[in-house]
């Protein structure tokens, strides 16, 4: 079994009269999640899945006595795919403020179901994580550096998604049933959205986009759509966890681009599922950005894996200077370039390396990239 890196993050927040809220894409590993740790505590524990039906009805517009008649003598309760119940930040509210000795975890695969809805009740009373598909980190933990480099350009091509690495032999199959159910499915239920067809063209443009500047006006001029309805489904993208944003990083400089912002794939197998192309490395005209979306993302996993408060940016000029990569913590920069190859003559622009204190700047390559990712 992987072992997810969060796991031993949850058990510490245990017993401290809060909920925990673990959010993720469909898919990402929550519920075998919620299994390993139910079984790995020596506790009375149950999982309560909200897929059915009954268990909607029992957990919804309840009491304090009921959910004590519910969960008996169990102290670890999780409850999966809570976002289903109606009112469900009031019923977690019941277990934090009446059921003391209970832990609760409530998992979920949108932000915008299951932590909306639970904000108001829960103020101050929950954790919040957020599992992603496996990490290079993970995996190297599971069975070695070595073994995890020599499986890079599968991972390149396919991703992480728990399935897809537990299942190579069937990775394009169920890559192309994972992007179309989840990615279409879901958004289309939980979103709203009324344009399947807009949203798949929006998709596949922000694919083909990858490491470039996106412009909403472009963007919608390119699928036929107003700026507003392209922001909106993007939006959409980001709180079901199939794309994030990275903006532009700008803080002295006069000629800086202020407003921009790269869009990237949580997880390279989605990406390339859409645009249909599974070709090794070697054959890609666009392993740069891949690449480049590989160890972003990859690195937005290590963050939140391991609880590093980091922000993430990129950095242009009028001039064409630009940084792939900037990471800011606790008010100390670090700048990187990343390429496929190492180049004979690449380096971080001057002008950002003399306009701002920089403590650690690199190439990130495929020599290099996993002291960055580990």
């Amino acid at each position: 079994m992987i072992i997810r890196q969060l796991s031993s993050a949850l058990i510490q927040r245990f017993f401290k009269q809060k909920v925990i809220i673990l959010l993720g894409p469909r898919q990402s590993g929550k519920t075998t999640l919620l299994h390993y740790i139910t079984q790995s505590q020596p506790i009375k524990s149950m999982i309560l899945n909200a897929d059915e039906a009954d268990i909607r009805s029992l957990l919804t517009e309840t009491t304090s006595t009921r959910l004590k008649a519910l969960i008996g003598e169990s102290k670890l309760v999780c409850i999966d795919e809570a976002q289903r119940i109606q009112n469900i930040g009031l019923t977690l509210k019941l277990f934090t403020d009446m059921i003391k000795d209970a832990q609760v975890i409530a998992s979920g695969s949108s932000s915008f179901d299951l932590a909306n809805i639970t904000a108001e009740p829960l103020t101050g009373r929950k954790y919040e994580f957020l599992l992603l598909p496996l990490s290079f980190d993970e995996m190297v933990r599971h069975h070695g550096l070595l073994q995890e480099k020599r499986l890079l350009e599968q991972r390149i091509i396919y991703g992480y998604y728990p399935e897809i690495v537990t299942k190579a032999g069937e990775a394009r199959e169920l890559l192309k049933l994972l992007a179309e159910s989840y990615l279409y499915k879901d958004l289309l239920a939980f979103g709203g959205i009324k344009k399947p067809v807009l949203l798949e063209k929006i998709l596949q443009a922000l694919a083909l986009q990858i490491g470039n500047e996106v412009s909403f006006n472009e963007l919608g001029q390119l699928v036929n759509a107003d700026n507003q309805t392209v922001e909106r489904y993007i939006d959409l993208l980001e709180k079901t966890f199939v794309i994030f944003r990275l903006p532009a990083f700008s803080r002295n400089i006069r000629n800086e681009i202020k407003k921009g912002r790269k869009i990237y794939f949580y997880d390279n197998g989605i990406r390339n599922a859409i645009i249909a192309d599974f070709h090794l490395p070697t054959l890609r005209s666009d392993i740069g950005a891949l690449w480049e979306n590989f160890i972003i993302s990859e690195r937005k996993k290590y963050l939140f894996n391991n609880g590093i408060d980091a922000r993430s940016f990129f950095w242009r000029t009028t001039q064409q200077q630009e940084i792939d990569y900037i990471e800011e913590k606790d008010g100390i920069l670090s700048a990187y370039e990343i390429k496929w190859k190492r180049p004979t003559r690449k380096k971080i622009p001057l002008t950002f390396l003399r306009s701002y204190s920089v403590t650690q700047s690199d190439i990130i390559c495929a020599d290099n990239f996993e002291q960055y990712l580990t």
